[in-house]
């Protein structure tokens, strides 16, 4: 069986590649991508992890950030010259501003349940009230829920759109008081 062509060439070096600007660039892509843009934007590439974090007030290693005291004896301690030993300063303190007011804000409720359940329970509530024994066996109980699992359902309903649920009620009222 004959040989793909050109398969068998010698690899030759490429003399025309910059090494300088391909190693760079493949120390760029091998470094991780920093999640938090604050940070991301603060960054300086040609400093260590534990520079960077201390120029924006961070800290690299908790342990070393607040330690852990061990049982002494009180010492006194001195003041040399007047100056504080391992006083550091902020250089980015907008990056710990910024982290604030993010954490500080509320956090968006995400969880919403699907279209299909919440017309399943208003079919149920509408049709059976809180006869839960009459839901499990009607026939639009494809999934043949038991009548705790229908109680979960509507609860969980309840609790999600509590307003919706109270006007849905009450409409259901207004129905019942047209009928009779």
């Amino acid at each position: 069986m004959p040989k793909a062509k050109g398969k068998n060439r010698r690899r030759k070096f490429g003399y025309n590649v910059n090494r300088k600007r391909l190693n760079r660039q493949s120390r760029k892509r091998a470094a991780p991508r920093i999640e938090c843009s604050h940070i991301r934007h603060a960054w300086d590439g040609t400093k260590s992890v534990s520079q960077n974090l201390a120029e924006m007030g961070l800290a690299a290693d908790p342990n070393k950030a607040i330690p852990i005291r061990k049982r002494q004896l009180p010492v006194m301690e001195m003041e040399v010259d007047g100056q504080d030993k391992g006083k550091r300063v902020v250089k980015k303190p907008y990056v710990l501003d910024e982290l604030e007011y993010e954490a500080s804000l509320p956090e968006k409720k995400s969880e919403t349940l699907s279209r299909d359940l919440i017309d399943y329970v208003q079919y149920m509530v509408r049709n059976h009230g809180e006869n839960y024994k009459a839901m499990a066996c009607d026939e639009k109980n494809y999934y043949q829920d038991t009548p705790k699992q229908i109680k979960g359902k509507i609860s969980v309903y309840k609790r999600f759109y509590p307003e919706e649920f109270q006007a849905f009620l009450a409409s259901l009222q207004q129905v019942k008081m047209d009928q009779q």
